[in-house]
């Protein structure tokens, strides 16, 4: 069975774990950013956990195709404040950020898991976390938010991602990064079209069989509206069937915006195939 570190937590990873999107910022692409407003994050976080939410992921700045980048400044006014509210909770706190400051400021804060789309590849990123007990979430993203989605190319998109992450594993390791602290994402939608996705999503045993935990996000995603036509606030059922086939092939962590509906489905599949709930 898989443990990870995860700060003051050690997860086991026997069973699926269901990550809940928690986020603070005025743009999110599923219409449900925050916008700073501290006690409807708490609240937010709070009904994510009562529906069975085992890590809450706080996000402080959008990372959706063709989004803007914000200051280092107005992601820590967004973030901090949150990460101290829920830190001392019975779950896990990740932070999704790709800047070194706010990865230091959010450990400081009691985040137990850092989030990086970037994969810790900002100069002064893994000094930022190298040297806390925070598990690392590497994920895959070709080019950057404002254009990724603009002519995403692969001559094949898994072998290629797959080296991506195992070089950015081996950079952390070098560092003295153990083993036990690091999850794969292979970034769904961030850089790749929807064939890209798809064939990924095939793959994902390849990217199992690296012996890291993988974490698999795509609820909501332009994935999913590619393939059922769907407007965002319609993508719950395509949303869930994508993370319970991702645990099929081998996910131990699904970062989801619909928890209850994910949960009941988890514990469908969990009952009829035997697996511990």
């Amino acid at each position: 069975m898989q443990v990870l570190r995860c700060g003051r937590f050690r997860l086991e990873l026997d069973r699926p774990r269901l990550m809940a999107i928690v986020n603070v910022t005025p743009d999110s692409f599923s219409g449900d950013g925050l916008n700073r407003d501290l006690d409807a994050a708490v609240r937010r976080a709070q009904a994510a956990v009562d529906a069975g939410a085992d890590l809450l992921d706080i996000g402080g700045e959008s990372t959706r195709p063709g989004s803007e980048p914000v200051s280092e400044q107005e992601e820590l006014d967004r973030v901090i404040p949150l990460v101290e509210r829920l830190a001392g909770w019975a779950v896990p706190v990740s932070v999704d950020t790709f800047k070194p400051a706010v990865m230091r400021e959010s450990l400081r804060a009691g985040a137990s898991l850092i989030n990086d789309i970037n994969a810790f590849r900002a100069p002064g990123a893994i000094d930022a976390v190298r040297d806390s007990e925070a598990a690392l979430c590497v994920m895959h993203m070709q080019g950057e938010p404002r254009g990724m989605q603009s002519d995403p190319r692969y001559d094949d998109v898994v072998a290629e991602v797959l080296e991506f992450l195992h070089d950015r594993v081996r950079a952390l390791a070098d560092e003295g990064v153990g083993r036990d602290r690091i999850l794969l994402d292979p970034g769904f939608g961030f850089g790749k079209t929807l064939e890209h996705n798809l064939a990924l999503f095939r793959a994902l045993d390849r990217f199992v069989a690296q012996d890291y935990p993988v974490l698999v996000g795509v609820s909501r995603k332009s994935m999913i509206a590619a393939i059922t036509g769907r407007a965002v606030a319609e993508r719950v059922h395509g949303s869930v069937a994508a993370a319970l086939l991702a645990v099929e092939r081998g996910a131990r962590i699904v970062r989801v915006h619909d928890v209850a509906a994910t949960r009941d489905a988890l514990k469908v599949w969990q009952a009829v195939t035997d697996v511990p709930a």
